[in-house]
């Protein structure tokens, strides 16, 4: 049978799609219901490699785990990797296709991945009760309906009601609902069932006449007013949104201020990627994890990330103008911890020779670790474990860096040089036995006091995360009429009353 579904859009990126689909999947398995989530097309450089070895986007593999189900490709069949402010790494269903600007992508090729993009869906809803969906950006961003994967397109070929969610706490909320609404088409404003509020803070009493006053100008109800979260943890899909100076990543665990609370620096590379490695060492209390973007923001670290980014090359040279190449060096002169991820493993490298990426040739690394890194034109992607200080890890590969090392310790796929640390291995600090050896290593260099907590499970601290997500639906939402939402399939044609209408 085929299964229910919904849609989940929003005014804006970063309304809060990724986290309400999350928080409906948890909601709805909670509930005894098979649910698997879906997004046609991501756009994103945090990403993850499933069991069978494809890469899809990291917020479709959280929402994954809010359903318990395993995320394979059919859950996210195209994402787009940015490599430039125009151009993109196509990946189609888990392997990439090709690098293709955005007029291209728009112009084109986007139309001939709409089909294998519904055979997914439709896959998914032979399979699932049901399939809570994610739209990208707006579903009014008109300029670009004509060759929609994603939103109105995805929701009109099956049929599917669409929620729209605001944020509330950028201000502006009505008139995103009211204007979303107003500029789609009369066949895909009939889907729009209706609106969920994100981030509210304060007395919902206080929004209540403006949500009667968007009924009648809508015609559409409020599902729910979500009141804000802090500290929900939870993967982010397109990158930090926020200024990178004095940005730190919410810990999940407030951390004690003290002498001996251990300080973490990432620096903010261009294209990063996969920062969501960090996260494991936030959750950590008495870590306090900041990305930085100045030389002088180092002086007071006792672990220094070089995180996976995009763009290796790029990442080095940014390195270099903004003095942190240097900074970096005597950090490893002095036997300061520095620990290079991905990218970030490269660029702490000898040499790099590249003509996939930037295709830049011959390129000096920082001369940290003993490696040269040659690129290749097939992309690893790999689900490893492995052992390192002793305890067992787990990590996943996404790279196109083919990295020979000549010299120093092992560790993990890379190598260790004194304090100088470097790996391919995205999430491997989520090992908690690992993380916590890894730590102690770093304050014993430190000379730090810091003592890891012995009961830190990250992956337990990620499942309370997706419970408060189901909570809030459940608490502030109306399950009921949601339910009959995903059951029953889109509205049927209702009508949208412009100011001033008879």
């Amino acid at each position: 049978m085929r299964g229910g579904g919904l849609l989940v859009a929003g005014t804006t990126s970063d309304a809060g799609k990724s986290v309400v689909t999350a928080g409906i999947c948890r909601w709805l398995v909670r509930q005894g219901v098979k649910v698997a989530p879906f997004k046609g097309q991501n756009m994103s450089l945090n990403s993850f490699v499933t069991r069978e070895g494809a890469e899809i986007g990291r917020a479709q593999a959280m929402q994954a785990q809010a359903a318990r189900v395993e995320p394979t490709a059919l859950m996210n069949p195209v994402l787009l990797k940015p490599g430039s402010d125009r151009s993109s790494q196509v990946v189609l269903m888990g392997r990439p296709v090709g690098e293709l600007s955005a007029r291209g992508y728009h112009g084109g090729r986007q139309k001939e991945l709409f089909e294998p993009v519904m055979a997914c869906l439709e896959e998914l809803r032979g399979t699932y009760d049901a399939v809570i969906c994610e739209g990208a950006g707006s579903p009014a961003e008109i300029n670009l309906r004509r060759t929609d994967i994603v939103n109105m397109g995805v929701a009109r070929a099956a049929r599917l009601p669409v929620l729209v969610v605001g944020d509330i706490d950028r201000g502006g909320v009505f008139a995103q609902f009211f204007g979303t609404t107003a500029l789609l088409a009369p066949e895909d404003q009939e889907l729009v069932a209706g609106y969920l509020v994100n981030k509210f803070r304060g007395d919902v009493t206080l929004l209540e006449p403006g949500l009667d006053m968007l009924y009648d100008l809508t015609g559409r109800r409020t599902f729910g007013v979500l009141p804000y979260a802090h500290g929900l943890g939870i993967d982010e899909e397109d990158g930090l949104r926020v200024s990178l100076r004095g940005a730190v990543r919410e810990s999940v665990v407030a951390p004690p201020i003290g002498e001996d609370v251990l300080r973490v620096a990432v620096c903010a590379v261009p294209l990063m990627s996969n920062f969501t490695d960090v996260d494991a060492l936030a959750a950590e209390p008495g870590v306090v994890v900041r990305f930085v973007d100045r030389a002088e923001e180092l002086v007071d670290a006792d672990l220094v990330v070089v995180p996976g980014t995009r763009g290796t090359v790029k990442a080095l040279a940014w390195l270099r103008e903004r003095g942190l190449a240097d900074a970096l060096a005597r950090r490893a002169a002095e036997g300061r911890p520095v620990l290079g991820i991905c990218g970030g493993f490269q660029a702490l490298g000898e040499r790099i020779e590249d003509e996939v990426e930037s295709k830049a040739g011959t390129v000096d690394g920082l001369g940290l670790l003993p490696v040269r890194v040659r690129f290749a034109a097939e992309k690893t992607l790999a689900r490893p474990v492995g052992e390192a200080l002793g305890e067992p890890v787990e990590g996943y590969e996404i790279h196109h860096g083919v990295a020979e090392v000549l010299g120093g310790e092992s560790f993990l796929d890379g190598c260790r040089v004194g304090a100088v640390w470097g790996t391919h291995w995205h999430g491997s600090l989520e090992s908690d036995g690992f993380r916590r050896a890894f730590l102690r290593e770093v304050a014993a260099a430190a000379g730090r006091r810091f003592v890891p907590a012995p009961d830190t499970s990250f992956g337990l601290l990620r499942e309370e995360q997706l419970d408060r997500l189901g909570d809030l639906i459940e608490e502030h939402a109306d399950t009921d009429a949601l339910l009959r939402l995903i059951e029953n399939g889109a509205p049927a044609g209702l009508p949208f009353v412009p100011p001033g209408a008879p």
